[in-house]
């Protein structure tokens, strides 16, 4: 694994209008480039996490994984707007010494995406072999596809969307409401909005999970309290676990960046926009997904010419594209293989959902980790 910045010190224009005086991409690779360079494969991860694809995807990245680096060349890059590394509102603004703050101006998943090419053309990549994510990062792929037809053989889809819908947009600002509510917003100092930072996590994790994931992992085994439920508990513990590691206006920015997206804008129509993409493409849906419901899924696997789209059943919700492994790796290895290629074929992935020995449902990391 070699993590590595690239300073790009040229004037970088948003899609807004607004003017970045530089940039910085942090990025991850793993493995080796081969002599033909068709062992090249891209992860875009999603709103809250960085460029080290194999701690938030073990399961799928790294040694003996279906994403050996002994096999494949894989990079990740940290979106811009983010606090890993990448130009974002925590990163120092060159003219002014400070950071950016609540100045960092708006960001779109097409700006992320030029950025990403910005690095591909710094690493020499020519053509990519697979392009994979979920969520927020199978918005950047989608956008990317669209830009440039002729770069992916291949795309993995996860839980992702053609537009950012009216009710994800829905929670993002209730987020942003209870970030901005937070009167420590204001301050100029790194916990700036930390307490607001929690509730919004709080507010996120009923979207990312369901109804039926609360219930197995949060019922209380007696019927005497009234008061300190697990719930509750389990609730602020996500809160408190983000806002340790993550900033809160950075947050915003990304929030406001994912509801930016929409593949069709200055394309016609998103239709338009998806039968662009040449590459053979796996959608994967998650049956308990409330967040990006599986018809958005269907969506993509109707209107991009050569997909499949394959159903997977989770008691996780939307988080389930970070955490079903088993089921996510046979559709993968079967487009890397070639096996997928038939337009809008459908298989569904049911095996039994994960339980402890104790009979409880082991939860592992949310959205982003």
């Amino acid at each position: 694994m070699t993590t590595k910045t690239l300073h790009i010190p040229a004037p970088f224009t948003l899609e807004g209008g607004a003017v970045l005086p530089e940039l910085h991409i942090a990025y991850t690779t793993y493995g080796k480039p081969n002599p033909a360079q068709d062992n090249i494969v891209w992860i875009a991860h999603a709103l809250t996490a960085n460029s080290e694809a194999a701690a938030w995807w073990p399961g799928l990245v790294g040694p003996g994984q279906l994403l050996d680096p002994e096999r494949y060349y894989i990079v990740c890059a940290n979106i811009i707007g983010s606090c890993y590394g990448s130009t974002g509102p925590a990163s120092i603004h060159p003219n002014t010494g400070k950071p950016y703050g609540a100045d960092f101006p708006l960001v779109t998943v097409k700006d992320i995406v030029r950025a990403h090419q910005l690095l591909q053309r710094h690493l020499g990549i020519q053509r990519i072999r697979l392009g994979m994510g979920g969520s927020m990062g199978g918005q950047q792929l989608l956008e990317w596809a669209a830009t440039d037809p002729g770069l992916f053989d291949q795309l993995a889809l996860l839980a992702t969307n053609a537009r950012h819908s009216p009710w994800g947009i829905a929670f993002n600002e209730a987020q942003r409401m209870a970030i901005l509510a937070d009167p420590s917003i204001a301050l100029p100092h790194p916990d700036a909005g930390k307490r607001g930072l929690e509730a919004a996590r709080a507010i996120a994790m009923l979207s990312y999970r369901h109804y039926h994931t609360y219930q197995r992992t949060q019922s209380e085994s007696s019927h005497d309290k009234i008061e300190d439920f697990l719930a509750a508990s389990y609730q602020q513990y996500q809160g408190q676990k983000l806002q340790r590691r993550f900033n809160a206006h950075t947050y915003l920015a990304l929030s406001k960046a994912m509801d930016s997206h929409n593949v069709g804008r200055g394309r016609g129509s998103v239709e338009d926009a998806l039968a662009r993409i040449t590459a053979r493409t796996l959608v994967v849906a998650i049956q308990s997904d409330i967040l990006f419901p599986p018809e958005e899924q269907a969506f993509l696997a109707r209107h991009i010419p050569h997909a499949h789209i394959a159903h997977i059943d989770s008691l996780y919700g939307h988080d389930g594209f970070l955490v079903e492994y088993d089921k996510i790796a046979p559709s993968v290895k079967a487009l890397l293989e070639g096996e997928i290629g038939s337009p809008v074929a459908t298989h569904t992935v049911l095996p039994s959902p994960g339980f402890t020995k104790t009979g409880k449902l082991a939860v592992p990391g949310t959205e982003g980790f």
